[in-house]
């Protein structure tokens, strides 16, 4: 029987995971990497480090395997940029998170320029430092990083394909190429005029192919056993998307992580930009005829919701372990009118406000540590339905399921609370780690591990659903109460605030 390996580098670690044929997970290996916080609001990683904990975790989980492995997929974490030689294959400069907001007053000042007049329709995003462009500018005008022939610039996924294939492909896929702000989503590859407007040479970005083919093999200099097909990859968030099968127009996952992100899958039209959403790419798959198809999502992109919960641990010292959130939340029938809006970093999906900051509000002296759990559960499920919402009325697809994965789809209380606020039943999958199963899948099924998605469709398997409240009314009434404060938070760290 066939082994798929996906390799997924996450934002804290580094996982690898094999599947088999069914879908079935038959083991996975972890390694957390180094976190750099040189400044307040700088989030910076070892692109080395990322590499070394890649080839440790793939290493022991082949080693583990008793069947032979039929292909190698690879999903990142999306935004963050990555600066290496291409002689020498040596980081230029460690490596820009997607949460760093480094380049906040450029984004702004772009804005002010009216440069989101010309962003927007050809990439689907907002203007905001969570994407790639203005990373690449601050690297090559404040870095140090110098725009010579040698220059390679990408994603985290092109960084490990470069040096799984020793050197020898420099490449990424329309998913991850979506996110940086440099690519057009129409034409399906790298705009000129936004290379321009950000200085970044065309000639140090990476070819974009589909997001499921051979890209190449593993090399033996990679210090993986040579020969393996490397035949997906896949931004993280789509990756959850296709391993949660979601590829009819409409269908709708959830990751609760540290962020929250809601993808709804749009088709194979592009939407125009929406107000509050991104428009992004959701996979690019081969068709019988030798053509391609393109299917795009709408993505609401959530800061902070698994943030919120370390926050209770590390900060307050409210509980020992995540795990203890939903148990202590349970402890009470309600917040008692209390609402934290967990905007540390600011608010994303549908605001998009880097000065909004967070606020707990409505606590009296009766408050207690539960009623406070309990709103920062809450929080993911208004948040969450704001998003939602804001699909509904710009694709005209009704929500009637939420596929859920990610560490709090785990507790419950989450899970009620978010079908109550949708009125749809919320599915975990059964197989929570969505993201690698989605890398797999897009591997396995160009060496034809799995012949389409139908037959992925048929893998995929969930929880028991749970329901919604029959009465809509209370959710609603706490959904207003939710956006009233929202509005509070809203351009508190402004200049002129």
């Amino acid at each position: 029987m066939a082994v798929v390996i996906a390799l997924d580098a996450g934002t804290t670690g580094v996982r690898a995971f094999a599947v088999d044929e069914a879908g079935r997970p038959v083991g996975y290996r972890y390694q957390e990497f180094t976190q750099h916080f040189p400044r307040p609001g700088w989030v910076e990683h070892d692109a080395a480090e990322i590499w070394t904990a890649v080839v440790a975790v793939t290493t022991q989980l082949i080693s583990s395997l008793e069947e032979p492995v039929a292909a190698l997929g690879i999903t990142d974490q999306r935004e963050t940029v990555v600066a290496w030689d291409r002689r020498t294959g040596t980081p230029r400069h460690r490596a820009i998170v997607w949460q760093d907001r480094r380049t906040a007053a450029r984004c702004d000042a772009l804005r002010e320029q009216g440069a989101l007049a010309t962003i927007q329709p050809a990439t689907g995003l907002v203007l905001d430092p969570y994407f790639s462009a203005s990373k690449v500018e601050w690297l090559l005008t404040e870095g140090g990083v110098e725009a010579d022939d040698d220059l390679c610039v990408g994603t985290v996924d092109s960084w490990l394909l470069w040096n799984l294939t020793g050197g020898e492909v420099f490449a990424t896929e329309a998913s991850n190429a979506s996110r940086t702000m440099l690519f057009d989503i129409r034409s399906l590859s790298w705009s000129d005029e936004l290379c321009d407007l950000f200085g970044v040479p065309r000639s140090a970005l990476a070819e974009v192919r589909p997001t499921s083919g051979r890209f190449g093999e593993t090399h033996a200099d990679s210090g993986l056993p040579p020969g393996i097909p490397i035949s997906g990859i896949a931004g993280d968030q789509q990756a959850a998307l296709f391993g949660q099968a979601c590829f009819s127009p409409g269908m709708t996952k959830n990751t609760y992580g540290t962020g929250s992100f809601v993808l709804m899958n749009v088709g194979d039209t592009c939407p125009e930009p929406v107000d509050g959403l991104l428009t992004t790419v959701a996979w690019t798959l081969p068709t019988a005829g030798g053509g391609s198809r393109t299917d795009y999502a709408y993505e609401g992109a959530i800061f902070s919701t698994g943030s919120a919960v370390q926050w209770l641990r590390d900060g307050l010292g409210l509980i020992g372990a995540a795990e203890e959130v939903g148990p202590l939340a349970e402890t009470v029938e309600s917040t008692e009118g209390v609402f934290l809006v967990p905007a540390f970093t600011g608010l994303g999906s549908p605001w998009w406000d880097p000065y909004a900051r967070g606020l707990l509000i409505g606590f009296t002296r009766g408050t207690t540590g539960a009623h406070l759990a309990r709103a920062v559960l809450e929080a993911m499920a208004l948040q969450t339905r704001d998003v939602v919402d804001a699909m509904v009325a710009a694709s005209g697809h009704a929500v009637t399921e939420l596929r859920a994965d990610g560490g709090a789809s785990a507790a419950p209380l989450v899970l009620r609370l978010q079908a109550d606020q949708l009125g749809v039943p919320v599915t975990r999958a059964a197989v929570p780690e969505t993201t690698a199963l989605g890398a797999a899948y897009l591997a396995g099924l160009a060496e034809g591990v799995w012949g389409s998605t139908d037959e992925l469709a048929e893998l995929w398997a969930g929880e028991d659903p749970v329901p919604p409240a029959t009465d809509r009314r209370g959710a609603d009434a706490l959904h207003r109460s939710w956006l009233e404060a929202v509005r509070r938070s809203r351009s508190w760290a402004a200049e002129d605030a």
